[in-house]
């Protein structure tokens, strides 16, 4: 089970890296194709996790690979941040103004 529980991390930890890399392309809607992705695979970490505890090394191992994904997660947000205010712009029914 422990290896299962990984397989379903490790696959996170993927589509957080894919999900980064789209991100610096500014491939958006790449982006919120891997989050989907990414919210299957942690629904089905979540039934597979209720059967069984982690033990010590993959609880070790998982606080790595969680490290990572907050890491590109933050980076994620930090690229989306003028894309989202570029929509809330157009939302708004502001032109972008070029200078």
């Amino acid at each position: 089970m422990q290896t299962e529980l990984m397989t379903y991390y490790e696959a996170i930890e993927r589509a957080s890296a894919d999900m980064l890399a789209a991100a610096r392309t500014g491939n958006w809607d790449q982006v919120v194709k891997l989050e989907g992705a990414c919210v299957l695979l942690i629904s089905q970490l979540k039934r597979a996790a209720k059967s069984q505890p982690v033990d010590g090394e993959t609880a070790k191992a998982k606080s790595r690979i969680m490290q990572r994904i907050l890491v590109n997660d933050a980076e994620i947000r930090h690229l989306a941040e003028p894309w989202l205010a570029e929509i809330d712009q157009l939302v708004a029914g502001k032109s972008k103004t070029v200078h």
